[in-house]
């Protein structure tokens, strides 16, 4: 049983390491900017997902109509999702 169990435990931390995120490139990051501060954002950490989907992610942006913020955007730089942080 602790075999199985540690064998499903390696198996899931190597395949969360497969799909980690990286930095998007100068003119992705220049894109990712410009949709922000249009929707009143400024800030925060971006990621590009590397998994296939080239999703972007900005953690902690702060948001002119309050509170910090984690952003998604779509590989079109279209947001997708916001979560108050």
């Amino acid at each position: 049983m602790k075999r199985s169990m540690i064998a499903g435990l390696a198996l899931a931390l190597s395949a969360s390491m497969a799909f980690a995120d990286g930095k998007p490139s100068a003119d992705e990051a220049k894109k990712v900017t410009e949709v922000l501060a249009a929707m009143g954002c400024e800030g925060g950490e971006q990621e590009k997902e590397t998994e296939g989907s080239g999703a972007f992610e900005v953690d902690d942006a702060k948001c002119k109509f309050g509170g910090q913020w984690d952003i998604k955007l779509n590989k079109d730089f279209v947001v997708t999702s916001m979560t108050r942080d």
